[in-house]
This record gives C-alpha cells, sequence and structure tokens, in this order.
C-alpha cells in the first residue's frame, strides 16, 4: 500500500468516525420504558396481570393492580387516573378481579 493509499484511507476513517458520532449526538434520546401497575385498561396490559392470567391483553378489570402497561420511564406514577387511582412500579393490591 502507498503512502498515499494509507493517507487516504486515515483520512476517510477519521471522516466517517466524526460522521457518526455527530449522528448519534444530534439523535434524540429515546425515553426508556417501564412496568407500570394499575394503569391499563381491562384486555390492554402488556403483561402479567397475575393468577388467572397468562400475559398480554388478559386483565380483567380497568386499571387492574397487577396487570402492568409500558410507559415511559419517569410518567408511570404521574398518570392522571380516575379517583384516587395512581400507577406504580410494582404490583398493587387494588383493583383485582374477583376469583
Amino acid at each position: 500500500m502507498s503512502k498515499t493509499n494509507k493517507i487516504s484511507a486515515a483520512t476517510l476513517a477519521g471522516a466517517l468516525a466524526v460522521a457518526v458520532g455527530s449522528l448519534a449526538a444530534t439523535a434524540p434520546a429515546q425515553a426508556a420504558n417501564v412496568k407500570c401497575y394499575g394503569v391499563a385498561m381491562a384486555g390492554q396490559n402488556d403483561c402479567a396481570a397475575g393468577p388467572g392470567t397468562t400475559c398480554a391483553g388478559t386483565s380483567k378489570v380497568d386499571y387492574q393492580g397487577n396487570a402492568w402497561k409500558y410507559v415511559a420511564e419517569g410518567s408511570c406514577t404521574d398518570m392522571k387516573l380516575p379517583g384516587d387511582r395512581m400507577g406504580s412500579l410494582k404490583p398493587l393490591d387494588r383493583d383485582l378481579p374477583a376469583m
């Protein structure tokens, strides 16, 4: 490989690194999603709806405390829900279906 080719390859690699770095710096940050319990409507949970259920879409009542839905990180406990309900990062003992 000649000296000219080495310089060109190094220049190209450096330019590529700068381009990739600038894309990463300008891309909007994506908020992480977290499991938020007690916020899903009946049948609209993402998973884990307690005993007698399997996974997504199996919650039996609105705002079922042991069913979760993915929400943006930081929004779970601030969600406005009917009554005095609040979302939780842990399963709740409220609004559970009758056994």
